[in-house]
């Protein structure tokens, strides 16, 4: 069967469902959305509807068993029962009719089909496999649902409201045309996806006010990436790293996150390791204002958030005494990411009702911490940047208080398909990394907490390799 895709106005019009189970709560939450009048007749209905249709004055439902005269001048039915006699009569009279009718478990014997829909009203992307597979529909929404932002809707509405304005002062189409796709390629429509609604509106109006294409000054998105694996990504990070003409990256940015950028932006390295700059901080906050005042977009790109240990605020600083425009995306920060995909909860009320991010190296390359505050039982630490200063860390903190018998977890690599997991203890840990010559990426987690590991744990790569990716050291 061949079918049309139509977009309908159907506010008003009338909507027979016939059935009151899971199935007919399906179809019913699109069609009251729509503001069709829906009428519901089943012997039961089930609890998801009951709680749905609160409050909904186009809705009514009758209890009781489905009738030939309810079928009468509909717009559309919708036969969602478990009763193959009904179903089948509901068709035949819909049929006779000239009424529109869909079969929630045999599409096919309908005439017509609901689909799937991504809604970013007034957007609305509707999806149908031509009743092949709602599976197959459901795996086609979910991918769509991750490239296309839900502020995609502020962006159409604004479009509606200017539509007026925008023809009123180009008068030809192929110049209204040229002014929109300069105002979605450009620097308004990203203040608008990033909710600065009334500065969008005022950069629109002077650009229709002096009757030019919107400015295509640059901007800078600063995006946390975080620990390596790509899924790990938030659904704005990759829209934002395929528009970028520009990518500046660290050295923990991993490589299946990198093939996800656009194939034809300028990829420049600026990574980092303890002693080896390849590129200063200062100069990393001026090459990011000058490939912005040149007009490019610009994505600083991250391992983990920009805000925790990342030097990100500093970066703004530099960009905000510049006056130039920029978005901030977190990432999933190394200590979340890595700690989960060890199976080491951070918290948990029988071991630890506080956790502290701390870092290992500090500017001036010490190991100068508040050790008498980090140094309590029921608390996690979590040390970035700690494993060259590991023997100060594991020292002090005896010292100060805590066993040395204190258990300890080196992630290396978390997240990837590299990830190992080494456990020790205070007293233990600065020989376990020297014997095992660990290397960074590795996070230090010390804390009652780790003894959960070998129960918690669910991520272990190195299996379908014949290896385990964790060791215990004694």
């Amino acid at each position: 069967m061949s079918y049309l895709p139509l977009y309908i106005d159907t506010s008003g019009k009338k909507c027979l469902i016939i059935g009151g189970g899971k199935v007919a709560s399906r179809k019913l939450v699109p069609i009251l959305k729509s503001k069709m009048h829906v009428t519901m007749i089943s012997p039961e209905i089930h609890n998801e509807i009951l709680e749905f249709v609160k409050d909904k004055d186009n809705f009514e439902y009758h209890s009781r068993e489905f009738l030939d005269k309810d079928i009468t001048d509909q717009f559309l039915i919708v036969a969602a029962t478990n009763n193959k006699e009904v179903n089948a009569l509901a068709v035949k009279i819909a049929n006779k009719k000239n009424i529109l009718i869909n079969m929630a478990e045999n599409s096919e014997s309908g005439n017509t089909l609901i689909p799937s829909v991504v809604d970013r009203d007034p957007i609305k992307i509707a999806i149908s496999s031509g009743a092949a597979s709602p599976i197959l529909t459901r795996l086609v929404k979910t991918k769509l649902e991750t490239v296309i932002p839900y502020s995609f809707s502020k962006l159409a509405l604004i479009m509606i409201e200017y539509r007026s304005k925008v023809k009123k002062t180009y008068e030809k189409i192929l110049d209204r045309r040229n002014f929109w796709e300069a105002f979605l390629e450009g620097p308004i429509s990203e203040m608008i996806l990033s909710g600065h609604i009334d500065k969008a509106k005022k950069a629109l109006d002077d650009s229709l006010k002096q009757k030019k294409l919107p400015n295509q000054v640059g901007e800078v998105y600063l995006v946390g990436s975080g620990p390596g694996d790509p899924e790990l990504l938030s659904f704005k990070a990759l829209r934002l790293m395929q528009k970028a003409d520009v990518v500046i990256y660290d050295r923990l940015v991993s490589q299946p996150i990198m093939n996800l950028i656009r194939k034809d932006s300028e990829k420049i390295y600026v990574g980092k390791q303890r002693a080896d700059h390849a590129m200063p901080q200062e100069n990393i906050n001026q090459l990011l204002a000058r490939l912005a005042l040149e007009g490019k977009k610009v994505l600083r790109l991250k391992g983990g958030d920009p805000f925790i240990f990342g030097r990100g605020g500093e970066e703004i600083e530099s960009l905000i005494n510049d006056d130039i425009p920029f978005q901030i995306v977190p990432g999933i920060t190394a200590a979340s990411g890595c700690a989960s995909y060890a199976g080491i909860p951070l918290t948990h009320r029988d071991y630890s009702q506080a956790c502290i991010f701390v870092t290992g190296h500090l500017r001036d390359g010490t190991v100068n911490l508040n050790w008498k505050m980090l140094a309590h039982e029921k608390q996690t630490l979590v040390f970035y940047m700690g494993m060259h200063g590991s023997k100060i860390i594991c020292e002090e903190l005896i010292n100060h208080g805590l066993k040395s018998s204190t258990p300890a977890a080196l992630v290396i690599k978390g997240t990837t398909a590299d990830q190992e997991v080494i456990i020790g203890n205070l007293e233990n840990l600065p020989g376990i990394i020297k014997k095992n010559k660990v290397i960074p990426p590795t996070l230090l987690i010390i804390g009652d907490v780790v003894n959960l590991h070998n129960k918690l744990k669910w991520f272990d790569p190195l299996l379908s390799q014949g290896k385990n990716n964790t060791h215990m050291q004694s």
